[in-house]
């Protein structure tokens, strides 16, 4: 089977009733995003911090995947498929996909503020203050915030380099190192690009552009996919 190769952004979140750092307008309540999510905002007002995941977490348990998640679990049954998201929800694996790189960490996950490698799955929507690791260090959220490293970026270079179809979904290619990986991408490997709006790539790069929403569009484009199958 072909391996497929698919970069999703928070379109395909926001489908589902995800709110997007866009949809705020930059703004949660009355605070700036970089407030609530920056290494200065945990260690000037942890409490606010903790306050806006549990949000974002208790919304996240009232939502479920779309048709384009959906649409890439079923894939599997046809394709490698490998999925490489700048989302923190678990919403591409609710709908079934089992190959899932969160570049940006994972809103239902915690870890330890002494060891980054101590990392909890969170029971439920809260994650308290008075939460600590098994080392007795408070818990934070489970993110890479604005400012910090993004440690899971060569894995994801590893993995684009592998690519036989890459597909990019629901993302603006503006946020990096993510758009970064379409550089990482074989020269002859084809490229779908998934997206109600205009989206901006290298010159260099030929690609088929979906103008569409992820619901829509992730299974157009397995329909011109099966297309193609007898060229294999």
């Amino acid at each position: 089977m072909k391996k497929l190769v698919v970069l999703t952004g928070s379109g395909i979140s926001a489908e589902s009733g995800i709110r997007t750092f866009r949809d705020m307008g930059g703004l949660w309540e009355e605070y700036d995003v970089m407030e609530v999510a920056s290494p200065q905002a945990w260690a000037g007002n942890p409490e606010l911090v903790q306050r806006f995941y549990n949000e974002r977490r208790k919304q996240l348990c009232e939502v479920e995947p779309n048709a384009g998640h959906v649409a890439l679990a079923k894939a599997e049954k046809d394709f490698v498929v490998e999925i490489i998201t700048q989302n923190v929800d678990d919403l591409h694996e609710r709908a079934g996909s089992t190959k899932v790189l969160h570049l940006h960490g994972e809103l239902k996950k915690s870890r330890s503020t002494a060891d980054p490698g101590l990392i909890y799955d969170i029971d439920g929507w809260e994650l308290k203050m008075t939460d600590t690791c098994e080392r007795g260090s408070p818990l934070r959220p489970h993110i890479v915030w604005f400012g910090e490293a993004v440690p899971a970026m060569s894995e994801a270079a590893r993995i684009a380099r592998g690519a036989e179809i890459f597909a990019v979904v629901g993302t603006s290619l503006n946020v990096y190192p993510a758009a970064g990986l379409i550089d990482w991408v074989p020269a002859s490997c084809p490229v779908y690009l998934i997206d109600p709006n205009e989206v901006g790539v290298p010159s260099r790069r030929a690609v088929t552009f979906i103008k569409a929403r992820a619901s829509v569009g992730v299974p157009m484009m397995f329909e011109l996919l099966a297309g193609k199958r007898s060229w294999w």
